[in-house]
């Protein structure tokens, strides 16, 4: 049986468990503030200035099958955004954005009210004269930055992103810095080549 923790990771903390390349005397907050798990790796990062689930496992298979494009992992984001996208802006969003690093995939996005989740500290800084509004955004990339560059394309810059969901595992029941640990049964592995099976 493999192992996997999930995380809900806080606002600012690194998705690793040691900050070798913050600012002298200000190091940055860390995995290793919120857990020990000497075995695990993390499956798929989440970048310092998003929350929400990150995974991390002790089995380099399932890793892989958890980081890899071609697995086609469903990734499902709260995006708060600034401005109120139409119709038309989120069908752009659904049928794909052309970014520098080209054209992203097709995604499942939908308005949302405003959801009943944590506050984030500090507090996201808004315009009083630009309303904001939610997003449920889900891909199936892993591309740097791949939500921001996504709604900033197309007019909305993204405000905060929360992570909910990869996958089968959610992020439900988890405060920010919790975690929960589970078993996970993977499928026979393939055997190694050059051995046989004793008779």
């Amino acid at each position: 049986m493999s192992k996997i923790i999930l995380l809900n990771k806080p606002f600012h903390v690194l998705s690793q468990f040691s900050d070798k390349e913050g600012p002298p005397g200000r190091p940055r907050a860390t995995l290793a503030d919120y857990l020990t798990a000497p075995d695990f790796r993390v499956a798929g990062r989440l970048d310092y200035d998003s929350e929400g689930l990150l995974l991390l496992t002790d089995d380099g298979l399932l890793q892989q099958q958890i980081t890899n494009p071609r697995h086609k992992q469903w990734k499902t984001y709260l995006v708060q955004v600034e401005g109120e996208p139409d119709d038309v802006s989120v069908q752009q969003l659904t049928d794909g954005i052309e970014l520098k690093d080209g054209p992203t995939l097709p995604a499942r996005v939908r308005r949302v009210p405003t959801p009943q989740i944590w506050p984030r500290t500090p507090p996201v800084r808004r315009r009083k004269s630009i309303p904001d509004s939610w997003l449920e955004l889900s891909i199936r990339e892993g591309r740097n930055r791949q939500v921001r560059r996504m709604t900033a394309a197309i007019g909305f810059p993204t405000l905060r992103l929360v992570r909910t969901r990869i996958g089968d595992w959610s992020l439900q029941g988890l405060a920010p810095g919790e975690h929960q640990e589970l078993s996970v049964h993977m499928p026979s592995r393939p055997a190694k080549p050059g051995s046989r099976k004793r008779r």
